[in-house]
């Protein structure tokens, strides 16, 4: 079995706080790093008004101002950028980092971000066509002396691409999502994939999300091994990872308040639902180190991107959980 990894999940609006962040991080011991890849966002916890910065301006800042964190883009959407541009983006931010860089990938979903910035929005099946299309391009910038591709949506003519990435032959490709055909696009062309219930319809329906339950997560398992073995991949091939918010207490009465808390905000009668819920962690330490040994041992999960709704608890998952996961 592969290293237990967790990530954190840095906040975006204050430059200063998302590199004291990082830093911290780092420093307790976590594997990576990552921001997210919007310019702005609506949610039960997001005001499209609130300060959000740019995914890759932070990331080279990230690395300015960290030694050995991996940093990525969870997740970048490819149609927010020319993926040859993308290609050079990320080869330049390996460098930047001495090859700690994760190519954080997918195919975008958020509507209303699309609408504002004059993005084309075509159809779910057409983005995640245009995701993979664009993957095989950015291999072939890392790849080839003269890089040159011509794809169905996509192509390059001689775009160099110097100085190539670091990490040889690239940077680990990180796909998300949920779907049948990103699960078939990952198993071909991907290294890890943090699978998360598919997004269709522009926005996070927090009730269907909350559906992506455990026997879902089992059947998407069986159809990634499924897709490995028809492309030639050994059926560990490619790392499972998963994770999502984490709320935390040393104590059972204030983890008891923060789940029936939680399912309020959401809108949800049934505290079970959010406590069984794959997209969230809660509960003691200890509760959290159990979900965490489950996830692993159920589904071969080897690698956490969490979500910390409370600053201090990064501190206290690293002192009293991740031990328990050391190698």
């Amino acid at each position: 079995m592969r290293p237990i990894k967790f990530n954190v999940g840095l906040p975006n609006g204050d430059p200063a706080a998302t590199l004291a962040t990082a830093r911290r991080a780092e420093e307790l011991g976590y594997y990576s790093v990552s921001i997210d890849d919007h310019f702005f966002m609506r949610g039960l916890m997001a005001d499209p008004r609130a300060p959000h910065c740019e995914c890759f301006t932070m990331l080279s800042a990230v690395a300015a101002v960290t030694k050995r964190v991996k940093m990525l883009p969870l997740v970048t959407s490819m149609s927010y950028r020319n993926p040859a541009l993308l290609a050079k983006t990320m080869a330049s931010i390996d460098n930047l980092s001495g090859g700690r860089f994760i190519a954080g990938l997918g195919a975008g979903w958020f509507r209303e971000e699309y609408d504002a910035y004059n993005f084309p929005y075509p159809s779910n099946a057409e983005r995640i066509e245009q995701m993979g299309d664009g993957i095989k391009l950015l291999k072939a910038m890392w790849t080839q002396d003269e890089p040159t591709y011509h794809g169905p949506y996509f192509k390059i003519d001689k775009a160099y691409c110097d100085p190539k990435p670091v990490q040889r032959p690239y940077p680990p490709i990180l796909i998300g999502g949920g779907g049948k055909r990103i699960l078939e696009i990952a198993a071909h062309e991907a290294d890890i994939l943090n699978l998360n219930p598919p997004i269709t319809k522009g926005y996070v329906d927090i009730v269907e999300a909350l559906k992506f339950d455990r026997a879902k997560v089992l059947k998407r398992i069986e159809m990634i091994r499924g897709f490995l073995k028809a492309a030639g991949r050994a059926a560990d091939a490619l790392e499972l990872s998963g994770g999502g918010f984490v709320l935390m207490a040393k104590d059972r009465a204030t983890a008891d308040a923060m789940a029936a808390g939680t399912a309020q905000t959401l809108g949800i009668e049934d505290n079970a639902s959010v406590r069984t819920s794959l997209q969230i962690l809660i509960g003691t330490p200890d509760d959290v180190k159990r979900e965490l040994a489950a996830r692993i041992e159920k589904f071969g999960m080897t690698y956490f991107f969490l979500n910390f709704m409370m600053p201090d608890t990064i501190e206290m998952f690293a002192k009293e959980v991740m031990p328990a996961f050391a190698h």
